[in-house]
């Protein structure tokens, strides 16, 4: 997508509170970004930062950036090792602390991100969308959001997008702002950080289609 200060289609509001706040906690972020890095570094070896394409608004593509938490680690077949076995014990403190999560602030700079949307999840998911779940991108992608807030990784793929699509119905700055101090809140006591059962959350392979209520038909 390329830098953009106020993307076309973006409520002016809104990006000029995620240019203040960002820019102001860039203050304490980058040195903690610098500690981060090195610790990975020390611990884990390059690359520090892990980049991955993801769709933006409008579907649009653009690369996000995060703290890598995983190893590359495949089994003797050449298959990639499951989430659980890869995720490292410095990756596993990063994610339960969203510490991981801070380089997205230059997504934010760039006009790719804001600090409260719907999260930017894998291209390969564009296409299993229904119709009202695509809708989650007619707003910018966020560091945390409405389904983030309440249930985060805990919920099921169609309660996050029913929670992303009503973000995107309600919008508005002080929505933003109870979002951010109710992420902090979460963030603190560690809530739904993964899926039951799961190192991370499961594939999202799409959703199943409604049942007659009438019932089966032969």
């Amino acid at each position: 997508m390329g830098w953009q200060w106020f993307p076309e289609g973006i409520p002016w509001s809104k990006r000029l509170f995620d240019l203040i706040l960002v820019l102001l906690g860039m203050i304490l972020a980058l040195p903690l970004m610098g500690i981060i890095a090195l610790a990975i570094l020390v611990f884990e070896g390059p690359p520090v930062i892990f980049r991955q394409p993801r769709p933006g608004y409008k579907g649009r593509i653009f690369k996000l950036y995060k703290f890598r938490t995983m190893r590359e680690a495949y089994d003797a077949q050449g298959n990639l090792l499951p989430d659980a076995q890869r995720l490292t014990p410095l990756g596993r403190f990063l994610r339960a602390t969203s510490l991981d999560e801070l380089p997205e602030l230059f997504n934010v700079l760039r006009g790719e991100m804001s600090l409260v949307g719907p999260r930017p999840l894998l291209v390969a998911y564009l296409e299993r969308y229904t119709p009202e779940q695509m809708r989650r991108h007619d707003v910018l992608p966020g560091i945390t959001g409405w389904a983030q807030v309440n249930g985060r990784n805990a919920l099921s793929w169609e309660d996050k997008f029913r929670l992303d699509v009503w973000y995107v119905d309600h919008w508005s700055l002080w929505l933003d702002i109870k979002i951010l101090a109710l992420t902090i809140w979460k963030v603190l006591r560690r809530e739904g950080i993964n899926q039951p059962g799961q190192a991370t959350m499961e594939e999202f392979i799409g959703s199943t289609p409604p049942t007659d209520q009438g019932g089966v038909k032969g």
